[in-house]
């Protein structure tokens, strides 16, 4: 690491050269440093916002999921088997399917080797369950914490490998060059929100290599179950020119809004009674889902299956549990009403006897046929009580407020075998911004693939660009470039119109409104056009701000901004091309299906066309507005038959790497 600074504007800027830089500190980004250090570059910086912020360490669920490779008992699994299950979701790229499936043993049995404690029985097995789109019990979890508990040994690895941490970084551009006739990446500027008053917070950071593990667009959304303390930022990636792919192809599902926590699993399971306030939260209550169901036991049943099938899904609206997201989103968006689950008493003419079979044997096998839903929860899932009650909330005592909240992007930047972006050299998207996923995917596979993903990075770097190769000179002459822009667009703040907040509000709520898991056609056309007013306003005008954090929330609006321009202009780009209603998202059309006979016509909705499951959408964009999108036909899974010498061959002069 090598430290000098520059002067830009009459200010001086701190200046770090660094072999591989990583961005991010959740369980990618932190498995990305120890592999690249663990594999000879000892040069490996990592900066973040904090290693207790961002998603992977403040996020779960009521049994968290770990999908991996089947290791237990006479599962009959293999790598080939376990890519089909990842490439049947559709949209997804077959040879990406195939490494995310062959390095998914070693993933998991390096956190397993640094401590994470995965349940195994007394002959050593791996113990699984079944989670939705697996046909086999690949699943594992360590409780509703397991990416938490994935992130501190992993912290704990980092530090006891001594690399090197700088928090209260916010990064707000990165640095991009031509170089050898190629775009390549060469760092990042941030603003460093522990910098003294009297000097600048602005700092650079050029580097061989950037691994970008910012995780999933969670500053995109009003109603969203991402932590609060995280945004994102494949925005800053959207901003130099990087390809996307599969950006339509989103997760959405109820969660608690006050802690923004999913209500899956258990939490559905035992059948809490759903109500319906005015927006005070206290008058006027009432439940509003009998109405929709023939009886009390059809209804429970459907709230008792989105414990399995809790993510949104258009092809479970029909008659099926995903009637409930939009009765949910009819109160909540549509009215303005506000909606809780009531833990503490059942539902008018509750009967466990009018379940339907599978709901009934379910409870009975759990022990769990008891009188209320928070004495169900007690007996089949206690943490998940104690959960809430860490965060302020006794959901044996109050009602939680819940919504259909953005949980997870399938789609992102677009990389290749190797995770390294297709367009843009020596830049690694890894974890959620890494848009290996398709349109459906095995619960828990999102931890797989951010684990696999920086393997894969961290090898190719030390195997590929271990030696240094960037024009320096020619970076940080790009770099003061680039800040001297920032900094004359932050002295615009004093006559802005609007604060980084109405800003920030402004386009959360377009996202949530016309960009979430209920899609129209016309008014995503009125979003994208508003939303490109917003963003040429805001490079315009810039935000009001106050202090060193109102600054880089300033600035993180820029990206976040222009990300919400990118992803409504393919969402848009996706409904016009008749994809119909598929993975988390229903595509409202005057010609399609009714969602159910008693709902308006709006509610009809344009079905899944199943031929775009063979393409993946893949998303160019530039600063100047103009976005490109293309269906490519996905690739096929790889057919490899290995021979073990020539294989050998090929890994020991390193063709693999080519």
């Amino acid at each position: 690491m090598h430290e000098t600074a520059l002067s830009i504007d009459e200010q001086s800027i701190p200046c770090t050269h660094v072999h591989t830089l990583v961005i991010g500190s959740g369980a990618a980004g932190l498995n990305a440093a120890i592999q690249v250090h663990a594999g000879g570059c000892e040069d490996v910086l990592i900066i973040s916002e904090g290693l207790q912020a961002g998603t992977s360490i403040n996020t779960g669920s009521d049994k968290q999921t770990y999908y991996k490779i089947a290791m237990n008992g006479a599962e009959n699994d293999s790598p080939e088997h376990l890519a089909q299950s990842f490439f049947q979701g559709g949209s997804m790229h077959g040879d990406l399917a195939l490494v995310e499936a062959a390095l998914s043993g070693r993933a998991f049995l390096n956190l397993v080797n640094l401590g994470v404690p995965f349940p195994r029985d007394a002959y050593g097995q791996f113990v699984g369950y079944k989670t939705d789109h697996d046909p086999l019990q690949r699943a594992t979890s360590v409780g509703p914490y397991t990416s938490r508990e994935m992130c501190r040994t992993l912290i704990k690895e980092m530090k006891r490998r001594q690399i090197a941490c700088r928090e209260q970084r916010v990064v707000v551009s990165l640095l991009t060059i031509q170089q050898d006739g190629e775009k390549r990446a060469a760092g990042a500027i941030a603003v460093n929100l522990e910098a003294p008053e009297t000097e600048s917070p602005f700092e650079i950071y050029t580097a061989e290599n950037t691994v970008f593990a910012v995780g999933g667009p969670g500053g995109l959304y009003k109603t969203s179950v991402y932590p609060s303390v995280h945004t994102g930022a494949i925005g800053l990636a959207l901003l130099e020119g990087a390809q996307a792919q599969g950006l339509p192809e989103s997760q959405y599902g109820m969660a608690s809004t006050k802690f923004r926590w999913n209500v899956s699993g258990t939490f559905m399971q035992v059948i809490p009674k759903f109500v319906s306030t005015a927006s005070d939260g206290v008058s006027d209550s009432r439940e509003f889902l009998p109405p929709y169901f023939q009886t009390v036991g059809e209804m429970n049943s459907a709230i008792f299956l989105k414990g399995y099938q809790w993510p949104f899904d258009p092809r479970k609206v029909r008659g099926g549990s995903s009637i409930v997201d939009i009765l949910v989103y009819i109160e909540t968006v549509q009215k303005g009403r506000r909606v809780f689950l009531d833990f503490r008493e059942n539902c008018a003419g509750f009967c466990l006897q009018d379940l339907d079979q599978e709901a009934h044997d379910y409870l009975k096998n759990s022990e769990a046929l008891l009188a209320t839903p928070i004495e169900r929860l007690a007996k089949m899932n206690p943490q998940a009580i104690e959960l809430y009650r860490d965060h302020g909330i006794d959901i044996a005592n109050e009602a939680l407020e819940i919504g259909v909240c953005a949980q997870h992007n399938n789609g992102g930047l677009a990389g290749n075998l190797w995770w390294e972006s297709t367009n843009i050299k020596h830049l690694f998207p890894v974890g959620e911004v890494n848009g290996s996923h398709g349109v459906y995917r095995p619960g828990g596979s999102a931890l797989n693939a951010g684990q696999v993903g920086s393997f894969r990075a961290a090898e190719y770097i030390n195997a590929k660009y271990a030696r240094e190769s960037l024009n320096r000179d020619k970076v940080l002459t790009s770099a003061q470039e680039r800040l001297s822009e920032l900094m004359a667009w932050a002295t615009k703040s004093a006559q802005a119109s609007v604060s980084w907040q109405q800003a920030r509000q402004e386009l959360q709520q377009r996202m949530s409104e016309a960009g979430a898991h209920i899609r129209d056609g016309s008014k995503l056309a009125q979003a994208k056009a508003a939303a490109w007013t917003q963003y040429q306003t805001m490079m315009a005008q810039a935000c009001q701000y106050e202090g060193q954090a109102g600054l880089a929330e300033a600035l993180r609006n820029r990206q976040l901004c222009f990300a919400h321009t990118v992803y409504l202009e393919a969402l848009a780009f996706a409904v016009a091309s008749g994809t119909g209603s598929r993975g988390s998202a229903l595509i409202t059309h005057a010609d399609g299906v009714p969602a159910h006979p008693l709902l308006g016509e709006e509610w009809t909705f344009a079905e899944e066309n199943p031929s775009f499951r063979d393409k993946v959408l893949e998303t160019v964009a530039d600063q100047t507005g103009k976005v490109a999108s293309q269906w490519v036909q996905r690739r096929p899974l790889p057919q490899v038959y290995n021979w073990f010498e020539t294989a050998w061959a090929d890994f020991n002069t390193g063709k693999i790497y080519e």
